[in-house]
């Protein structure tokens, strides 16, 4: 596999929340960047994680898909799944 290396700046950059176990579970965020872009990544993640709380094990999987996606649009990524930073 190729690694992705962008020289540019990010196009976007987009917050994942883990809001709790009863869902929805999921919230995104567009902090900056072309709407249109954000919208559109915002529905491919939601679509992978609409049902997933974070312990599930597909989450896991999902997440790695999200990060690659990501990558490939040259948009930034934050994740926030409510826990410390050492657990995750």
């Amino acid at each position: 596999m190729t690694d992705v290396i962008h020289t540019e700046p990010p196009r976007g950059h987009v917050r994942v929340v883990y809001l709790g176990p009863v869902s929805p579970h999921w919230e995104v965020y567009g902090d900056y960047g072309d709407r249109a872009l954000i919208d559109e990544f915002r529905s491919r993640i939601l679509a992978r994680l609409v049902l997933l709380p974070r312990d599930d094990p597909q989450f896991r999987r999902n997440r790695e898909r999200i990060v690659r996606d990501a990558e490939r649009e040259n948009i930034s990524l934050e994740w926030d799944l409510g826990l410390p930073d050492s657990e995750f």
